[in-house]
């Protein structure tokens, strides 16, 4: 259900904010894979993983929000909810990337995104997801490298504060495109059956194991185009803010909003291409 605009003049504090919380949880997460990590329980399947460090974190980013933000709701991957009062709802990914965490791979990220409900045509148009919500505000920060991606609505996106101009045009066939997989036997295999009908298409494929991660290295013009299925709110939500505000079209599959079942994003021209090239995969299958 719609509600009454946010005032934007609150956007740029809502983005210190999640920047804030993303680093110095980034911190803390970063310190505890020092120590060593053990996987806490799984959630999908067997290979779907949860650490401590996942529930120490989204521990971390509730408790912040709490005190900075008393009268906005949260909801995080890990469980953490609350309902708020101020039409803010702040989507937390404590760990986007747990098996490279767990690997000590580098590419993991906190991901902190202030949403605001919003199904209306008008919110269509402005950038909201297939939830049902649009992100405002919002941080990503990649402890390995100390890099922090940041952004809000109309006012462009960041590196460390540097401004970004995101991914440039290229044929598809030129293109370095990011995807990610499911954790499930079904969900893999149809979209490895995708990637097959895709890669002889395009320069290369990669896949980094962080949504969050994908779509900040898009904003940053380190990739192309990023495509996934079976994207959760928590996994997109700042990222897709960040790539969309240095430039990027976030779309969906055929006409739905970006999300689930599908995000696709690159620059405009190439977005459109890659979503047509993805349906007619899917309509092979």
């Amino acid at each position: 259900m719609s509600r009454a605009p946010i005032d934007p003049a609150i956007f740029p504090s809502l983005t210190e904010v999640a920047g804030s919380l993303a680093r110095s949880v980034g911190a803390v997460i970063r310190s505890l894979r020092d120590a060593g990590v053990d996987v806490a329980a799984t959630k999908s399947s067997a290979v779907d993983v949860v650490t401590a460090a996942d529930r120490e974190a989204e521990r971390l980013l509730a408790a912040g929000l709490a005190e900075l933000r008393p009268d906005d709701g949260v909801l995080g991957e890990e469980g953490a909810s609350r309902a708020g009062t101020s039409g803010i709802t702040w989507v937390v990914d404590p760990i986007d990337g747990t098996v490279n965490y767990l690997y000590q791979l580098p590419a993991y990220a906190v991901s902190v995104a202030a949403t605001v409900a919003d199904d209306s045509p008008a919110g269509a148009r402005a950038g909201n997801t297939a939830d049902g919500r649009r992100a405002v505000a919002g941080a990503v920060y990649l402890p390995v490298t100390d890099e922090l991606f940041t952004a809000f609505e109309g006012g462009g996106a960041r590196l460390n504060g540097e401004p970004l101009t995101g991914p440039a045009e290229t044929e598809l066939g030129t293109a370095l495109v990011a995807t990610g997989f499911g954790y499930t036997v079904e969900r893999r295999t149809e979209q490895a059956e995708v990637v097959r009908r895709l890669i002889p298409q395009v320069r290369d494929i990669r896949r980094m194991g962080s949504a969050a991660t994908d779509l900040c290295l898009l904003a940053a013009g380190r990739l192309d185009a990023y495509y996934e299925r079976g994207l959760q709110p928590w996994d997109y939500a700042a990222g897709a803010l960040i790539a969309r505000e240095a430039g990027a079209l976030l779309l969906g599959r055929d006409e739905a909003l970006p999300g689930e079942p599908m995000l696709i994003a690159a620059a405009p021209m190439l977005a459109r291409r890659l979503q047509a090239e993805i349906a007619a995969a899917y309509a092979e299958l």
